[in-house]
């Protein structure tokens, strides 16, 4: 490659990520700004007075409650996705499970079901176990989604991984539980962190089961907080993008301190 098709390859890939991570920024500097220069025109790109009493203000609204049960929420879900996905996923990679393609194929179909659709079925089952205004809800339908997607992800890279790691460590005393365990589970690691994240996200993210689910607003994560201070403010966008803001943090945080793992697991499947 040549260097100047490397420069201009490089300045058009700069361009690409500030486009996208511009409303990021445009997010966080009107958390900054004051109502008047919110709506100023021309609008500007740095706070000409900055202020942080929107963020005062919403940590004083109990901002912390939401960010624990988001917190509790998507822990929980990951969790429990991961319990279930990696040993399924397995499952179908390795054995002849009988109905395996009707199996696979659900997994498919539901990934094409709006969360919508599956409201009322989760309610009543929910209503039916008490499982309502508690933060089981919320967790058990993120879950019931992020499952059969982790499932289709990680098939895919267990049937690349080759059958003779397994019988090496057959071989030298492990069984099969032992083998999946010790060997299959630390090659799979990025694939696993990959599902773990994206499982995480779609969690921390959620609004729609969470505010069915639970009518304590006491167990409301910070998206449904986001919600209920748009109907409390009015207008005050910079407090909205303050609660905005304080809700995006941790999942930046969480991709700069797994992005590696997240890009080995997101290509490993194409070099198998």
């Amino acid at each position: 490659m040549s260097k100047k098709r490397e420069w201009t390859l490089n300045i058009i890939g700069t361009f690409i990520v500030l486009l996208f991570l511009f409303p990021v920024y445009w997010m966080i500097i009107t958390a900054f700004k004051t109502q008047s220069e919110i709506f100023q025109s021309p609008p500007t790109l740095w706070p000409k007075d900055f202020r942080i009493q929107s963020f005062i203000q919403i940590f004083q609204d109990n901002v912390w409650q939401y960010f624990l049960n988001s917190l509790a929420i998507s822990g929980l879900a990951t969790i429990l996705v991961l319990i279930l996905a990696v040993p399924s996923a397995y499952g179908l990679a390795r054995f002849n499970v009988r109905g395996k393609k009707m199996m696979i194929l659900l997994f498919l179909v539901t990934q094409m079901l709006p969360a919508t659709v599956v409201l009322t079925p989760l309610f009543i089952v929910f209503d039916q176990f008490s499982l309502l205004n508690s933060y089981w809800g919320p967790v058990l339908s993120c879950a019931t989604l992020g499952v059969p997607f982790s499932v289709l992800i990680l098939r895919t890279f267990f049937i690349g991984i080759p059958r003779e790691l397994e019988e090496a460590a057959k071989i030298d005393g492990c069984g099969r539980f032992k083998a999946f365990i010790q060997v299959i589970i630390p090659v799979s690691l990025p694939s696993i962190v990959v599902c773990g994240a994206i499982s995480f996200f779609f969690s921390w993210g959620d609004l729609i089961f969470s505010m069915t689910f639970n009518r304590n607003q006491d167990l409301w994560p910070l998206t449904a907080g986001i919600y209920n201070a748009i109907g409390r403010y009015g207008i005050e966008w910079n407090t909205l993008m303050a609660f905005a803001t304080i809700s995006v943090l941790p999942v930046i945080i969480i991709f700069i301190l797994l992005q590696k793992h997240l890009v080995k697991g997101l290509v490993s499947g194409s070099v198998k």
